[in-house]
């Protein structure tokens, strides 16, 4: 073993592994995919609360994701042993909508194919996903449902606010029912005449009514 054997290093030799033009190409086109994945996020949300954060977890995913599969593309070796590192990555964020799902899937995809250097396909791909989603996710085919709340003291009450209530409203379900002595709750699920909402007025105006509350409902149903 020399004197030079000594100080050299295998690190320092990965140093050029990978091209800087390369690498700098790779992270900017993750960073504009990104970007646009974040846009169409923005575009298509339809929650109660939308989550800036998680829009900024996209263009993360998309330049991580590049990163890691250059690094992985460079070196077999250093490939087996990235895929027992990542095996022991597990995620606790609970997915409140399923449509996020699709959008993490979309930015880890893209970064894998910009890194792979398939850069047409990266394009073409989520310009074509990104317009699919436009057009479904954003379509409105039926009308936004409602849960009212609706506390009574008789069953004579409960028979005007129902009377009411479908005569303003389009679709009207009984979804639960409390009865205690001298109280009455009721949970119904509706759906609004072009958003008129003059109708919890004139509920909280009848005789025996003692409460009365309009909430939007954005989970999963069927009707």
């Amino acid at each position: 073993m020399t004197f030079q054997d000594i100080f050299k290093s295998k690190y320092l030799e990965n140093v050029t592994t990978i091209p800087l033009f390369d690498m700098a190409l790779g992270m900017l086109l993750a960073f504009l995919m990104g970007l646009f994945i974040f846009w169409i996020y923005k575009k298509t949300y339809r929650g109660v609360m939308y989550s800036s954060s998680f829009g900024a977890t996209l263009i993360g995913l998309s330049m991580i994701s590049t990163l890691v599969i250059m690094a992985v593309t460079s070196n077999v070796v250093l490939s087996l042993g990235m895929v027992g590192a990542l095996s022991i990555v597990r995620f606790r964020s609970a997915i409140k909508d399923p449509l996020d799902i699709a959008f993490l899937f979309w930015s880890i995809a893209v970064g894998i194919v910009l890194a792979a250097g398939l850069i047409p396909l990266a394009v073409f791909g989520s310009l074509f996903i990104g317009l699919i989603l436009l057009v479904f996710a954003t379509q409105k085919t039926h009308d936004d449902p409602f849960i009212l709340l609706l506390r009574c003291d008789s069953r004579e009450t409960e028979e005007v606010a129902y009377s009411l209530l479908e005569a303003n409203v389009n679709k009207l379900v009984l979804k639960s029912k409390n009865v205690r002595p001298g109280a009455t709750e009721l949970h119904f699920e509706l759906r609004l005449k072009n958003n008129d909402t003059d109708f919890v007025h004139q509920l909280s105006e009848i005789s025996g009514v003692s409460e009365v509350i309009l909430v939007s409902y954005n989970g999963d149903y069927t009707g």
